[in-house]
Parts: C-alpha cells; structure tokens; sequence
C-alpha cells in the first residue's frame, strides 16, 4: 500500500517545489503555536532530501528550517513582549505561561542568570525546553534584539539534529518511506520520553 503510493509520487521537482515552502510554513507554524512536532517535519524532509538527486537538497531543507524556526521564535517573542508590557497581558503571553511548568520556569530562570542568552541552545536541543527558557528572557525583559542573537545558533543547532536523525534513518533503509517512518518514529520518542520519566518519578515520589 505504501509502496504504490511512493510510486505515484509527483517528479523530484515538483516535490521540491511544493515541499520547501510547505516545510517553511510548517515549521514556523510550530514555532509560533508550540504544538506542531516540527522536530518530526524535519527528520522526514531530509530523508526525502537524502533519497533525491540534487546535492543540495539536504542544505536547503536545513536553511529552509532553521530560518523558519527562527522567524517563529522572533514572532513568538514579540507577541509575549508585547504582553508583557500591557497592563493585561495578551492571549499569547498567556499561551507561553501556561506551556511553562513552575518548576521548569524556576530552572530556566537560574539557567538564564547563570549562561545568559547561549542558554537558549540548549532549551532548543531540549524537547519541551524552549518554551520555559523563553518566558524566562520575557519576565527577565531581555530586549529583541539579544534574544535573535542567541536564537540563531539554537535554531541551526536545532535544525542540524533533527536533520542529523533523518539522514541516519534515511541511510538506514532502502526506501524514503521507511526511512520516515523511522526517523519520525524516533523524533516522537525523543521528544515523548522527558514527559514519561517526569510520570515515572511523580508515580515513584508517591
């Protein structure tokens, strides 16, 4: 069944042109409303990119994605600027608060006092970390334009390692749809696992 779906595939170039502004929207998408697995989206882009001709296939899905991912955390950080400055907040702000768990929020903030804005690498690498390290440089009124510093080398680093994980399950397996099947398969239990351990302790503590 897969199988011939993958045949009736359109051409390569076709592909390409619809699937890099796809994945830019996607992505963005996910930055700016933190519930899309762009992780995933991209882990399956470049084993599709791994499997075409073009040699530049697999650079142009990770500047395609780490720009999108950068244009959503600079939108995201405005709207929460935004609402942090208003009497009342904004939706957004409030959106990022309740993403942010006390506990997470607390160690961002030390995080934040103690590395500064390189801190943001790692909350990008981290699965669930960007949002609480994000609300730290808001409360902490880092301005814009430090935060788009910091946020670069993170959105490369996070970019550079989802696609890391669709190269390797794309050399993995001989067809494309295997190797997305794989990578998603372990961009979600890579990202799913923080949660479970957090359970496994809570259930433990009690």
């Amino acid at each position: 069944m897969i199988q011939e779906v993958v045949r009736q595939l359109p051409p390569e170039s076709t592909q390409q042109a619809v699937g890099y502004p796809s994945l830019f929207l996607l992505v963005a998408l996910g930055a700016l409303v933190p519930v899309v697995p762009t992780g995933a989206l991209v882990s399956s882009a470049a084993v599709v990119a791994l499997h075409q001709s073009s040699p530049f296939s697999l650079l142009i899905v990770f500047a395609v994605a780490s720009a999108a991912a950068f244009l959503g955390d600079i939108c995201l950080y405005w709207l929460g600027q935004r609402g942090v400055r208003s009497k009342n907040g904004s939706k957004w702000l409030r959106t990022i608060r309740d993403r942010a768990a006390p506990d997470r929020l607390a160690q961002a903030q030390r995080k934040l006092d103690e590395h500064g804005a390189m801190v943001l690498v790692l909350s990008r690498l981290v699965p669930a970390g960007r949002i609480p390290v994000m609300l730290a440089c808001l409360l902490g009124r880092m301005p814009l334009r430090r935060f788009a510093r910091g946020d670069v080398p993170a959105c490369l680093a996070w970019a550079a390692t989802y696609q890391v994980i669709g190269i390797l399950g794309g050399s993995l397996f001989p067809e494309p749809w295997q190797g997305v099947v794989a990578a998603v398969g372990l961009t979600l239990l890579i990202s799913g696992a923080p949660a479970v351990l957090r359970r496994i302790r809570t259930w433990f503590s009690h």
